[in-house]
């Protein structure tokens, strides 16, 4: 990228700037004439000048120009006005001044913006662009969170400035010129003092400055250290704490924010030293104007018109000198940030743009051999992994991958394949072509890699699912009345018109590879391959559904409900499922769930219901609000007791979700304030968090002892007694429960068996599953819905709301859904029981070997007896290559050397 921000603004915004300088340039027109118009006022209508006799007059609006040759010319003699009209045109001629003075203020400043941020659309997405072009080895030595911070904070002052670089210089200088050539035209002594102090603060002032630049420097580097800090907190949270590591990384976090105070607090201190310096420097001036201005007044060599015209001028130039020092200063900030900046993005072996054409000619990779010629690769203390690694792999074959004795060869071959590792030296080809210098088109669409490291981004499962299909637009998104607009800009900020609403499956290809009918058909069959079938099914059942788009389900589901009673009899029978019976409590709900039978709606649903009158009236009749106000002390009293004496990372606070550990020490000032103070006097406030704590408590999870049979006959007396009472405006807020209706705010299973499993009996789960066994025989479509569901389920950060084992599935899932004519699997199942591994390993090489046209397969084994499923091995010895023979070949002599030991 260019190395000046200067030019980097000149060379993309060049058409735009020259626009909004000629602008400005116009601006100073009635800018000069705001000045003139306050002294004809005054000299003129206010003072009497040229109104000696009554009916005297003055032109209005002459226009008198002095013309080389031609000597004084008036272009317009003026309109002849008496006193009274005169002041009256003048008047209303400096207000249409300021109006327009305004509005061409608006319009610049308007369109600056607007170059501003587009100008920051443009460097965030080259700085992204430049990401994704990384070699591989910079994300050994790059922070995410710091990268993060610097494309979204680090780069926010470029658009601002961006639209000020050259505008902003022409106007300030143009308003400090033209203020100072009126002050010369007026009063040429007056005139020298405005220069000679002007000068003084355009000389002294960016001096003193230039070392807030120095200190903005380190701020800026000391506040991404931190994010980068920050971020790896987040990132190894469990190892921090597993090694109770949690106070060195504080006494760690608080080193680097003391030095950031000092940073800041020196910025301040400079800043407001030389604020103070320029501030007196410019009040100095007027100060002289009044008192030898005044003077020359006095004495008849200054009219008074002049003096306050003067005074006016020099009050309107500080600020445009000062913005002139200001922006001074800004353009060497911003210089500084941008070459730090860019020096983290400025990389060696930066991948080719070229390489990432979205464009880009396509041809593939069948039939033709994958070649390894001398492989070298290195880690990152220069030690060899890798050693003169050569091989050759036909298509269609089946290749494992095995290092016997232990190292990373046979890993670092698999991940030079897939290009995540970059060789010191030798080559990859496919063909005759270097796989380093292909096209992402075609090497990243013809080899597919999955390993258990693989990445899932926050969003749904289905989108995570598909990204390896999603590789350039296919078919337009529906017409957008905001199209046009949205193409402008972009090729405004120079970004390429690339829209993710477009269709970017290539839905032919993949049906074609994988024998599908439809995309949903392919995401079900390698789902099942992989063994993660089940799982996303489980998940799907406990997505929400939306009344409106899943009406078809939803009523489905209803109809499921009234026959699942063969499944749920025996489970009901035995006390394993607690269904919603509006006469019993349910011991798998809250308390609050108890009394009004049902779920809140809102957030805020339990502080408006808290606070209507109703409810106060409910528990007079009751008793229930004592009630509920004795189970919340209880509870406050039972968690302050296990819980306060625990160390801060002890991880019973993960299952004490009610009380958040830093809720304690309030939680025990309230018992302290309470103890034994009747009900009635204490503040609302105070019974209302008690008596919400109880709300919200669950007898089976906590196992406080807090909820008896009295307390289960009160709730179920005063449930009645709310749902006949209960106010309109309050059950909008409620979703009651009600077997002919859906429950939108419960999981699927929930609704199907209109119940909840009971907490306390063992293997729930398992027996619960026959319902969705049951469900699976007797309605596939409904299945198949489901399933649906589940690829709209909410991965979370990093995929991690999934299980280890099922983003290990997915990841070779995901692998399976792309056309490709070279698959890697680098340990794809790592972390799975063996049994598991094998059989999985297993249905994925079936499944591709029954391609109309095989791929080949590498894939790094852990287990020797994983060999007999592959038609050929490659053995490691450390970094070298030791044997490459047939399958079968290195069976047999396995089971010769165990026979023989």
């Amino acid at each position: 990228m260019e190395r000046n921000f200067f030019r980097y603004i000149w060379s993309h915004t060049r058409k735009e700037q020259v626009w909004i300088m000629i602008v400005t340039l116009l601006a100073m027109i009635p800018y000069y004439l705001s000045f003139d118009l306050p002294k004809q006022i005054i000299n003129g209508p206010i003072t009497g000048m040229g109104f000696d006799n009554p009916g005297d007059t003055l032109p209005f609006l002459r226009i008198e120009m002095s013309l080389p040759v031609l000597g004084p010319t008036v272009l317009f003699p003026g309109i002849d006005l008496e006193r009274m009209p005169l002041l009256l045109a003048l008047s209303l001629a400096f207000l249409a001044l300021v109006i327009v003075n305004g509005l061409m203020k608006v319009y610049i400043n308007t369109f600056k913006g607007q170059l501003g941020e587009r100008l920051l659309r443009r460097i965030r997405y080259d700085l992204i662009d430049r990401v994704l072009r990384f070699p591989p080895k910079r994300f050994k030595s790059v922070k995410a969170g710091e990268v993060a911070s610097m494309v979204k904070d680090e780069v926010e002052p470029f658009g601002g400035f961006s639209g000020e670089a050259f505008a902003s210089p022409v106007m300030l200088a143009g308003q400090t010129l033209t203020a100072m050539l009126f002050i010369f035209v007026q009063h040429i002594g007056l005139g020298f003092v405005a220069l000679a102090m002007a000068l003084i603060q355009v000389l002294i002032i960016p001096k003193l400055r230039a070392r807030l630049l120095i200190l903005g420097r380190e701020r800026q580097l000391t506040a991404r250290k931190l994010s980068g800090r920050v971020a790896e907190i987040v990132d190894g949270i469990d190892t921090i704490r597993g090694s109770d590591a949690t106070n060195f990384v504080r006494a760690d976090i608080v080193q680097r924010l003391g030095r950031i105070f000092k940073i800041r607090y020196d910025i301040y201190q400079w800043k407001f030293f030389v604020k103070f310096l320029n501030n007196f420097i410019g009040q100095l001036t007027p100060f002289i104007f009044y008192l030898f201005g005044g003077y020359l007044a006095i004495n008849g060599k200054l009219d008074v018109g002049q003096l306050v015209a003067v005074i006016n001028a020099y009050k309107e130039l500080p600020a445009p000198m000062k913005g002139l020092i200001d922006y001074d200063l800004a353009r060497q900030d911003v210089q500084v940030k941008y070459e730090t900046i860019i020096g983290q993005f400025d990389v060696d072996q930066l991948i080719e743009a070229e390489q990432q054409r979205v464009d880009a000619e396509i041809h593939p990779l069948t039939g033709q051999p994958l070649q390894i010629r001398s492989l070298n690769i290195v880690d990152d203390s220069g030690a060899p992994t890798l050693e003169r690694a050569s091989a050759r792999f036909e298509s269609g074959e089946r290749v494992a991958l095995l290092a016997s004795g232990g190292g990373s060869a046979a890993e670092d071959l698999a991940n030079a394949i897939g290009r995540f590792v970059w060789p010191s030296s030798g080559a990859v080809q496919i063909g005759s072509q270097d796989l380093f210098h292909m096209p992402d088109a075609i090497s990243a669409r013809q080899i597919s890699y999955a390993s258990p490291n693989e990445f899932f981004f926050s969003g749904s499962l289905g989108d995570n699912l598909l990204l390896g299909v999603r590789n350039a637009p296919r078919a337009p998104a529906p017409e957008d009345p905001n199209y046009k607009e949205w193409v402008k800009e972009a090729n405004a900020s120079g970004n390429p018109l690339l829209n993710p609403a477009d269709n970017w499956i290539d839905e032919s290809a993949l049906l074609q590879r994988t024998g599908a009918r439809t995309v949903e058909d392919a995401i079900r069959t390698v789902l099942e391959v992989t063994g993660a079938a089940e799982e996303v099914f489980q998940l799907g059942m406990t997505c929400p559904l939306d009344p409106v788009d899943d009406a078809e389900l939803v009523e489905a589901l209803l109809e499921r409900r009234a026959h699942v009673s063969e499944e749920t009899a025996l489970l009901d029978a035995e006390g394993l499922l607690l269904r919603f019976d509006f006469d019993t409590y349910n011991d798998a709900l809250t308390i609050g769930e108890n009394l009004f039978f049902g779920s809140m709606v809102e957030e805020d649903a339990p502080a408006k219901i808290g606070e209507h009158p109703f409810l106060q009236e409910i528990s007079e009749v009751t008793g229930l609000g004592e009630t509920l106000y004795q189970a919340g002390r209880a509870i406050a009293e039972t968690a302050v007791y296990v819980l306060g004496d625990l160390p801060e990372d002890h991880p019973f606070y993960e299952r004490m979700t009610l009380i958040p550990q830093e809720d304690l020490p309030g939680l025990r000032a309230l018992l302290e304030r309470t103890e034994g103070v009747p009900l009635d006097d204490l503040e609302d406030e105070d019974t209302r968090k008690l008596i919400w704590l109880s709300a919200y408590y669950n007898e089976s999870w906590y196992r406080f002892g807090v909820v008896h049979d009295g307390l289960k006959e009160t709730i179920v007396k005063a449930r009645k007694m709310i749902r006949e009472r209960l106010p309109d405006e309050l059950s909008d807020l409620i979703e009651f429960y009600d077997e002919d209706k859906y429950l939108f705010h419960a999981d699927m299973r929930s609704n199907i068996v209109f119940g909840k499993p009971n907490p306390v009996k063992e293997h729930v789960e398992e027996r619960l599953a026959m319902v969705a066994d049951a469900m699976r025989r007797k309605h596939v479509g409904l299945v198949d819905q489901v399933m649906a569901l589940g690829m709209r389920y909410d991965v979370g950060p990093a995929g991690r709301r999934l299980s280890a084992a099922l983003r290990a599935r997915l990841s070779v899932a995901r692998a399976l859904l792309r056309s490709s004519d070279i698959y890697v699997f680098n340990r794809p199942f790592l972390g799975l029981p063996q049994v598991h591994q094998r059989t999985a390993m297993a249905s994925v090489l079936r499944y591709l070997k029954e391609r109309e046209m095989p791929p080949l397969i590498i894939w790094v084994v852990s287990n020797e007896g994983d060999v007999r499923l592959f038609d050929r091995v490659i053995t490691f010895a450390g970094p070298v290559i030791s044997a490459d023979q047939p399958a079968s070949e290195f069976v047999a002599s396995q089971a010769k050397q165990r026979a023989g030991a």
